[in-house]
C-alpha cells in the first residue's frame, strides 16, 4: 500500500533561492518540452520519442541528466492521464469545450508545480534531519527538514521512491512516497453501516452522529470573506483568495481525516467491516434549488469515502460499497419503501409497521443490512467445476 508523508524543509536564504530557481527551470523546461512533443506527435507523445527530441536541449538548458529525465516523464504521464480522461468521459463529449480546449493545445503546467526527485538526485538523512538534494546550483547538503515523530518513523521504515519538491505559500515541503505492508483482513463478524449526508457527514448504524453543522458554519464564513475580496478586484486580494481557499480545503480534509478515524477505530475495535453507499455520479443525478448549489457542490463525500477506504486498508478491516437506492425510504422491519415513509429530512416513520427514528440511522442500518447480504456472496467458496 502506497503512502505518502509531507515534510517541512527549512531552508536559509541561499538554499532558498537555489530551490526555487531549480522549481522554475524545471517547469519552463516541463512547458518547452510540452510545447515540442506536442508539435510533433500531439498528446501521443511517448518517452522515448521525447527523449529523441528533448534530451539534448534540456542538457544544454542545465538540468542535470536525472532531471532531464523526470522533466520528460511529467509530460508523457500528464498526457497519458489526459488521454485516460478524454477516453473514461470525464471531459464531457466529442464536441463539448473543455473536450475541445483540451485537445486543441499542449498541456500546461504552473510555474510553482511541484518536480520529481529520485534517490539518484535526493538522499535523505533522516537520523539527522537533512536531505541532500540536486538544484541548478548544484547540490544542497545538510538542507534540514522538521516533521511529527510519526512522520519521521514512517520515513526511516518504509520509504520507498520518489519524492516531490513543493513550494506553498513561500513554504517548502518534500512529498515523500511509502510503500507500508498491507495486513490480512479479518473476517468480520458484523458491519457498520455509514450513511453519508451533508447535514450530517457520517452517521453510522450505532448511532453515532458526525454533524457537518461546524463545518457548514465554517464554509458560509469563508464563503462572505471571499465576496468581500472578490468585490476588491485587486493582485493582492487574488493572493488572499487563493490562500483562503487552500485553508478552507485544509480544514475539511482535517474533518474527514477525524471522521474516517474514529469509523474504523471503531470497526476495528470490535471486529466489524464498513459498509459504505455507492455515490459516484451523484452530481449528475441529483437537482438542487440555486441556494443549495454551493454546499452540494462543496460536498466532501468522495473524500471521506476514500479516507475510511485507505484506513481500513491499514487496519486489515474490510470495506464493502452497496448500493445506495432507497435506503432512506425502506423500513429495516418490515421492508416497506415508500417516499412517504421520510416525511422530513431529519425524521423516519414507516407507514406500515409504525416503525420511526432519525432518518440517517435508519438509513445507515439498510446499508448495514444490505452488506450482510452482500458478504454472504462475497465471501462464499467458488463452485467446484
Amino acid at each position: 500500500m502506497k503512502i505518502v508523508v509531507q515534510v517541512k524543509l527549512v531552508p536559509d536564504a541561499v538554499q532558498a533561492s537555489a530551490l526555487a530557481e531549480t522549481l522554475s527551470t524545471a517547469n519552463d523546461a516541463v512547458n518547452w518540452v510540452s510545447g515540442v512533443g506536442f508539435a510533433h506527435h500531439g498528446h501521443r507523445m511517448s518517452v522515448r520519442d521525447l527523449r529523441t527530441l528533448c534530451y539534448h536541449e534540456l542538457k544544454a538548458r542545465g538540468l542535470g541528466a536525472q532531471a532531464a529525465q523526470h522533466v520528460i516523464k511529467r509530460v508523457a504521464d500528464a498526457c497519458t492521464t489526459l488521454r485516460a480522461n478524454i477516453r473514461n468521459g470525464n471531459l464531457g463529449g466529442p464536441r463539448s469545450k473543455r473536450r475541445v480546449k483540451a485537445e486543441s493545445k499542449p498541456v500546461r503546467f504552473r510555474p510553482d508545480a511541484a518536480h520529481t526527485f529520485d534517490d539518484r538526485c535526493l538522499s535523505w538523512q533522516i537520523d539527522a534531519g537533512t536531505v541532500s538534494i540536486w538544484t541548478v546550483r548544484g547540490r544542497l547538503k545538510n538542507l534540514r527538514f522538521i516533521g511529527s515523530a510519526g512522520q519521521l518513523k514512517t520515513l526511516r521504515e518504509h520509504r520507498h521512491g520518489e519524492s516531490d519538491l513543493v513550494c506553498r505559500d513561500g513554504l517548502w515541503f518534500l512529498i515523500a512516497t511509502c510503500d507500508i505492508p498491507e495486513p490480512d483482513l479479518i473476517e468480520p463478524t458484523d458491519w457498520i453501516g455509514v450513511d453519508r449526508g451533508i447535514v450530517n457527514l457520517a452517521t453510522t448504524s450505532d448511532g453515532d452522529n458526525h454533524s457537518g453543522r461546524r463545518l457548514g458554519r465554517y464554509r458560509r464564513w469563508h464563503t462572505r470573506k471571499r465576496a468581500e475580496l472578490q468585490a476588491r478586484r485587486t493582485c493582492s486580494a487574488a493572493r488572499r483568495l487563493k490562500r483562503r481557499a487552500r485553508k478552507e480545503a485544509r480544514h475539511a480534509r482535517h474533518v474527514n481525516h477525524r471522521i474516517a478515524g474514529e469509523i474504523v477505530a471503531v470497526a476495528q475495535r470490535t471486529g466489524r467491516g464498513v459498509a459504505l453507499e455507492e455515490l459516484g455520479g451523484i452530481r449528475d443525478r441529483v437537482t438542487v434549488a440555486r441556494h443549495q448549489r454551493a454546499t452540494h457542490s462543496s460536498w466532501p463525500f468522495h473524500q471521506l469515502g476514500d479516507f475510511i477506504t485507505y484506513k481500513a486498508r491499514r487496519a486489515g478491516v474490510p470495506v464493502l460499497v452497496v448500493d445506495a437506492r432507497y435506503t432512506s425510504q425502506t423500513c429495516p422491519r418490515c421492508g416497506h419503501v415508500s417516499r412517504s415513509n421520510r416525511s422530513t429530512r431529519d425524521h423516519f416513520r414507516c407507514c406500515r409497521c409504525g416503525l420511526a427514528g432519525p432518518a440517517d440511522v435508519v438509513a445507515a442500518v439498510n446499508v448495514r443490512n444490505r452488506a450482510r447480504r452482500a458478504w454472504v456472496f462475497v465471501s462464499m467458496p467458488a463452485p467446484v467445476p
